[in-house]
């Protein structure tokens, strides 16, 4: 956000250096308001871009029409995203309403977690405010409790919030500033995805590390997972349920989807890539380093079964002899 008492020019020629930071710029560049060192920041994307760049602000023409209707469009965005914003604002007062909350909550925190049978568990919490969704402060758990039984979702659970608020905790003792200090590091509400026995092994954890400040609540699916009848658990109180077509209801179902979806896929990602080293596991010689030698080479084990002897050679780290193994492992009896 930019102070209101700070220049148009002086808001659009720090936009820019950050914008082209990590960006290839263009031949020509047109603003609507003149920048502050418009001539040398030309220079620098000329240099970064390795051919002229020109930053321009026309005052008439065809170009300044331009100018003109990509202002219009930035302003009607900005509009949908202050309208967004103030209908997100409803909604975390209307939260706070329904659930009996301290305060309005100014970051929530959701948390899923995903396995198959116990296999690749991974935990996951999104974050939303009230400008909406979070996602540079998404995390993935990946669950390394080895005495956890295959399947154990409140293991699981009580692993990732442990985790999770002994980090907070320790950040704050050590005197940690965070990257985005316009964003709360500290949820007022957790989000658990789960019934009354997720509920207690969050508050298990929350009891164990004290926080009483944060808000806890889980969101348990309507009877055959229907969405629309969920039960609300909340600690020393009552459950309850909202209407079918309350705002609010929606809003914690969006949140809670939010969660699901990524939760999904990072351990769609896990799994994706524990099946890709499985197949070099059985080669004799093939260690860690070599496998991932390999897959960083060849992308895919598919690939990999089709190599050659000689592309398989390639990769460093692999020798003569290791790529002859591991293409008779693939191809056996071609010797």
């Amino acid at each position: 956000r930019a102070d209101k008492s700070i220049e148009a020019g002086e808001v659009l020629g720090s936009f820019l250096a950050q914008f082209y930071d990590d960006k290839p710029p263009p031949k020509l560049i047109l603003l609507s308001h003149r920048v502050d060192d418009q001539d040398l920041l030309a220079e620098a994307l000329s240099v970064k871009a390795g051919s002229k760049v020109e930053v321009s602000t026309p005052q008439r023409g065809e170009k300044k029409e331009l100018v003109a209707h990509a202002l219009t469009n930035a302003r009607e965005a900005l509009g949908r995203k202050l309208a967004d914003t103030a209908t997100q604002t409803r909604l975390l007062e209307g939260l706070s309403t329904a659930l009996g909350l301290p305060r309005v909550p100014k970051r929530i925190e959701v948390y899923d977690n995903s396995h198959i049978q116990g296999t690749n568990a991974v935990g996951a919490m999104i974050v939303a405010w009230p400008e909406g969704f979070l996602k540079n402060q998404y995390r993935k758990f990946n669950i390394k409790s080895e005495g956890l039984a295959p399947g154990d979702d409140y293991g699981m659970m009580r692993e990732v919030l442990e985790r999770r608020f002994k980090r907070l905790i320790n950040d704050a003792a050590e005197g940690k500033k965070p990257s985005d200090d316009t964003v709360p590091q500290w949820p007022d509400l957790v989000i658990i995805d789960g019934g009354q026995g997720q509920l207690n092994a969050a508050r298990d954890i929350f009891t164990g590390l004290n926080l009483t400040e944060v808000s806890l609540i889980a969101v348990a699916k309507g009877p055959d997972r229907d969405a629309g009848r969920e039960t609300l658990f909340m600690p020393d109180r009552p459950s309850i349920k909202l209407e079918p077509r309350d705002p609010v209801l929606y809003f914690i179902q969006r949140l809670r989807d939010e969660a699901h979806r990524f939760v999904i896929g990072s351990h769609r990602k896990l799994r994706k890539k524990d099946i890709r080293e499985a197949g070099l596991q059985e080669i004799p010689g093939i260690g860690p380093s070599r496998k991932r030698a390999l897959l960083h080479h060849f992308g895919t084990l598919k690939e990999i079964e089709r190599a050659s002897v000689a592309d398989l050679g390639k990769v460093p780290g692999v020798s003569a002899e290791s790529a002859r193994k591991i293409f008779d492992f693939f191809h056996p009896g071609s010797g």
